[in-house]
């Protein structure tokens, strides 16, 4: 369910950076989740589903608790990028109460948590990552044991590298967006690109295909990420969108040889606006946005070269204004 959410966040034609930091929200979400479960997981003595004999089967030394899941309620944890609701587990049949110590304070104090999702997602998360993490975003009351800790990193990276790895023969693209958004990964050190893709298939669907870590946003960089993508099957996409990188545009041309490529509308609007005057801004911005609104024409003007001789005229009449 998280995925879909991240996924949909890719639809809404905002800023990279709005949306990473939205993927960061909901990343928070997934390993404090995944923190809460693996709690109840260590307090039963036994995953979701698993049963009690057999566990004993397999470990004698295993200490198991009388009782079972019996579904969720709703908690509200804030953190810096405003509160994630989490659904925390309800137990029945228990000798003992079960206490969580992840909601000690329920409320963070600083952004290491989300810093944490983007930066250690890509490069691997450690149990000391996540330790310190939610020891500084929900208090040193919710510390947890190593091995819980080493439960999250295991399913949570588990589900990660299977992301990155996976089959991508059966997507097939009319637009790919490419795009980098840059996040402190140590600190005292410089930011570090996050190198991202996402795409519309030819069915219309909005998809998530890629994020890596980089040194830089190099052609070389951008290179391996994008051979990287095709290495896994994906197809040439009809058009590609990047901002005016040249090394972006240079890998995505030596990657992609057959596909069309473009400046972002978006890029290339901060473009013209940044060459004119503030008090001119809003009139040209409203101009520039009409070049590119084709409806209303109705069907006037059928998709194919009659309509972009249409529009070049107005680029034109644009300019020339």
């Amino acid at each position: 369910a998280i995925r879909a959410e991240i996924d949909a966040l890719f639809t809404e034609g905002r800023d990279l950076v709005e949306v990473i930091e939205d993927v960061a929200r909901l990343g928070a979400r997934l390993i404090i989740q995944t923190a809460v479960e693996a709690e109840v997981d260590a307090f039963l003595g036994r995953a979701r589903y698993q049963r009690a004999a057999a566990v004993a089967a397999d470990d004698e030394k295993a200490v198991i608790r009388p009782g079972h899941r019996n579904g969720h309620c709703s908690t509200t944890v804030k953190t810096t990028t405003g509160p994630v609701t989490i659904a925390r587990p309800k137990l029945r049949g228990t000798t003992e109460a079960f206490a969580s110590r992840l909601f000690g304070t329920g409320v963070t104090r600083t952004n290491a948590l989300e810093t944490l999702v983007i930066a250690s997602f890509v490069r691997g998360l450690s149990v000391r990552d996540v330790e310190g993490a939610l020891a500084d975003a929900l208090g040193p009351e919710a510390a947890l044991s190593k091995s819980t800790v080493s439960t999250i990193c295991q399913a949570i990276v588990a589900e990660y590298d299977a992301w990155c790895r996976r089959e991508l023969s059966g997507v097939e693209l009319d637009y790919l967006f490419l795009d980098a958004s840059h996040f402190k990964m140590h600190d005292g050190q410089r930011a570090e690109p996050v190198l991202a893709a996402w795409g519309i298939t030819c069915d219309g669907k909005p998809v998530f295909i890629g994020l890596a870590a980089a040194g830089s946003e190099s052609t070389d960089a951008w290179h391996d990420f994008l051979t990287d993508l095709a290495g896994r099957g994906l197809k040439p996409p009809l058009l590609i969108v990047s901002d005016g990188a040249p090394g972006l545009i240079s890998a995505a041309e030596q990657a992609f040889p057959r596909s069309l490529r473009q400046r972002c509308v978006i890029h290339k609007c901060r473009n013209v606006l940044s060459k004119v005057s503030a008090s001119d801004q809003a009139q040209i911005k409203a101009a520039y946005w009409d070049i590119f609104d084709t409806s209303a024409l109705g069907e006037e003007v059928e998709p194919g070269q009659a309509l972009v001789e249409h529009v070049q005229r107005r680029i034109d009449a644009f300019a020339e204004a």
